[in-house]
């Protein structure tokens, strides 16, 4: 026993068991209820103590200080406050009423104009549970007036909401950037095809599936939009088009950093408040409020998740853990679909931001050794993480949408909605590890 007399001297383990309790705790603990982030800093206490004794507790806190010290890091902050605005003004819903020019009399025209607002939304922000709910708001009971079939509705919006993973500014890409130490605007440039590759398959999907069935989405009463009313509705595209244009040209223009690009698209949406007349102390501060709210959640997970694999680094876990995966076989791809895979499982469980935090530091020294482009993996994670947003039994984005939903749909249809637009998520995931060019890589 250690000096505090209730704790196990973990070093007298070897790492390998070590390891394994350390995995026992923090799942016990889970399954308990307690939030991620206090639960990995309290393993990480325990065994920083256990295994180093009291001084290693300063190591800890440093290691917490380089994570939040991180200058790209205040963009997290400024893209969330993006979203909070945009979720409490009416430029998503005008965006949407625009794209009925788009739609027209296209089958399936509402479920594609519902994932083309998506895919806008998703360069304008970054964040998906704002997303999911827009979507769920304003998508859902227009296709369920209209005769939609249920599940096609309910999985646009949903896998629509979750786009915001992959199209830039992508708030999984930036941490994953911060974790793998690798530059957000190369990751930023090399996820925007996919991104599109992405929302692609969808309209394809929903293309193929109403030809073949019209029932499923049927053609709305004939209503001709006049010339001036079409006008007026396409003028809900400049300010978003505008944003988006700000904040991504910039950074791909070379004119600004993400984090400062993060800080014009406040300016340009806080502008459009005021241009549009909706502008209120109380409509921004409910987004600061808001905005605290997600980014304490973000922040306090990697605090925990930073010390846990910080100290989990310095017993030598990670190079344990390494040997195990590289180990698995001599072919790099391989070894990347053991590490998609065991990132699929954890998606099952697990927050995203914890899942990046807890494995990144693991899998990235890994990929540069076997010779991969690291940029190209954090667009593979992102990917991946898609199918976490959607997949149960905790896909964050089902969960979203049932809190807007109307009552007699029940999570399990949600989630029973969901399966083809997973399988066309682990598709692009294939697409990405099999041709790695998509990326621009």
């Amino acid at each position: 026993m250690d000096l505090f007399g209730f704790l196990p001297d973990f070093q007298s383990m070897g790492i390998e068991m070590a390891t394994l309790a350390m995995f026992i705790m923090l799942l016990g603990l889970l399954i308990t209820g307690m939030p991620l982030a206090f639960v990995t800093l309290l393993v990480a206490l325990l065994f920083a103590l256990g295994w180093f004794g009291p001084m290693a507790v300063p190591l800890i806190t440093s290691r917490i200080f380089s994570f939040v010290n991180s200058f790209v890091f205040v963009s997290v902050p400024m893209f969330v406050l993006m979203a909070a605005i945009l979720d409490r003004s009416g430029i998503a819903r005008d965006l949407f009423d625009a794209m009925r020019v788009v739609g027209g009399r296209l089958r399936g025209g509402v479920a594609i104009q519902t994932l083309l607002v998506a895919v806008v939304l998703a360069a304008m922000s970054g964040i998906i549970g704002g997303e999911v709910v827009l979507l769920g708001l304003l998508a859902l009971p227009q296709m369920l007036r209209l005769g939609y079939d249920r599940r096609l509705a309910i999985g646009v919006c949903c896998a629509g909401g979750a786009l915001g993973t992959m199209v830039p500014p992508s708030i999984v890409l930036i941490i994953y950037g911060l974790t793998a130490s690798v530059s957000i605007g190369d990751l930023f440039t090399a996820s925007f095809l996919p991104g599109l590759m992405l929302a692609g398959f969808y309209i394809t999907y929903v293309l193929i599936r109403a030809y073949i069935n019209p029932a499923i989405a049927p053609i709305p009463e004939a209503n001709e939009i006049s010339t001036g009313e079409k006008l007026r509705l396409l003028k809900g595209l400049i300010l978003p088009i505008m944003v988006v244009i700000f904040v991504l040209g910039s950074i791909y223009g070379g004119i600004a950093s993400v984090t400062e690009a993060s800080a014009i698209g406040v300016i340009g949406v806080t502008l459009s408040t005021v241009i549009r007349r909706e502008f209120t102390w109380s409509l921004m501060m409910g987004a600061a409020r808001q905005t605290l709210a997600t980014v304490g959640m973000i922040v306090w997970i990697g605090i925990g998740a930073s010390a846990l694999v910080g100290v989990f680094n310095l017993m030598g876990g990670i190079d344990f853990v390494s040997g195990l995966i590289i180990g698995v076989s001599e072919n790099p791809t391989v070894i990347v679909l053991l590490m998609m895979a065991i990132l699929f499982v954890l998606g099952m469980f697990l927050d995203w931001v914890g899942i990046a935090l807890l494995t990144m530091p693991i899998f990235v020294p890994i990929i540069r050794d076997l010779g991969l482009d690291p940029v190209w993996f954090g667009v593979v994670f992102a990917m991946n993480m898609q199918v976490s947003f959607l997949s149960p039994p905790f896909g964050p984005a089902a969960f979203y949408l049932k809190s807007v939903a109307p009552p007699d749909i029940s999570l399990g249809e949600i989630f029973r909605s969901l399966l083809p637009f997973i399988a066309m998520q682990i598709l692009a995931v294939a697409i990405l590890i099999t041709f790695p060019g998509v990326t621009g890589r």
